[in-house]
């Protein structure tokens, strides 16, 4: 009879589960310019686009803008598998790359991006109070660098202080090196200007979730940058800095980083509904 009750049980949660089950959907290539821009430039039209994994049938979802990593020169657009089935919603995107275009211009296009997020999710069934934007390494940069300095969101129409968190893999802090390069600086010549993240630190910006690898693995300097942007958030008075070193990885570390950012999302999605 026991085995009988254990059965029906087994059964009806089953069934349960089943139901609740969530379906997702992918859209790929949404130009995220207007036309007028898009027709005004062919590598703004062919490289500047996302796609979108989204929760069907759901409401009020949080979603991930993931930037791809590549040094500003290479790399595109992705939706990580662990980040999948999650119930939020990931956008990846693609952005110019140098040399073909000045380096710079691939953080106008992470904030173009971020905006075209802010002004359509609701149109999917997401939440705009619940955009958190990260990315791996380049991506890492692009997120802060749009984070941090309000203006870029600012010509978006969009105040960076909207977005619901900052969570940077391996992001570089000072001067982005491929910017550096194109203006005859070395990589290890570590510069600071309006250029870098550090540049921009405030006690009013989004929660940071910074993550690294370890530091004697990572890429040059790269997880001293992050401990000193995160020592210089506390000493402004930003209240909610957080630095992660993932011991014994290197810097291609987001396979063990993507348990934390859903985290971090989860922490997110519970205190905004306090």
């Amino acid at each position: 009879m026991k085995k009988i009750f254990f059965l029906l049980g087994f059964f009806l949660l089953s069934i349960f589960c089943f139901a609740q089950k969530i379906e997702y959907e992918t859209k790929s290539n949404i130009q995220y310019y207007n036309s007028a821009t898009n027709k005004s430039d062919s590598y703004i039209n062919e490289r500047c686009v996302l796609d979108i994994y989204y929760p069907k049938k759901t409401k009020g979802f949080a979603t991930i803008v993931w930037f791809h990593g590549g040094g500003l020169t290479g790399g595109n657009k992705e939706i990580p598998e662990a980040l999948k089935n999650k119930g939020f919603a990931i956008i990846g995107v693609n952005y110019r790359l140098s040399p073909k275009e000045k380096a710079a211009k691939s953080i106008d296009d992470a904030a173009a991006a971020v905006a075209w997020a802010f002004n359509n999710i609701e149109n999917y069934g997401g939440d705009k109070s619940l955009i958190i934007v990260s990315g791996h390494s380049a991506g890492g940069y692009l997120g802060l660098m749009i984070g941090l300095n309000k203006e870029y969101l600012k010509k978006e129409g969009i105040d960076a202080n909207k977005i619901a968190g900052l969570i940077p893999f391996s992001g570089q802090c000072i001067t982005h090196f491929e910017i550096r390069k194109e203006n005859g600086i070395p990589d290890t010549t570590p510069t600071i200007d309006t250029f870098a993240p550090l540049y921009y630190v405030r006690a009013d910006a989004p929660p940071l979730l910074l993550i690294t690898g370890d530091r004697e693995l990572e890429m040059l300097g790269r997880y001293e940058e992050n401990a000193y942007l995160a020592r210089m958030m506390k000493l402004v008075g930003h209240k909610q800095t957080k630095l992660y070193e993932l011991d014994g990885y290197g810097h291609g570390m987001t396979e063990p980083g993507f348990p934390l950012l859903v985290n971090e999302v989860n922490r997110i999605i519970k205190e905004n509904k306090k």
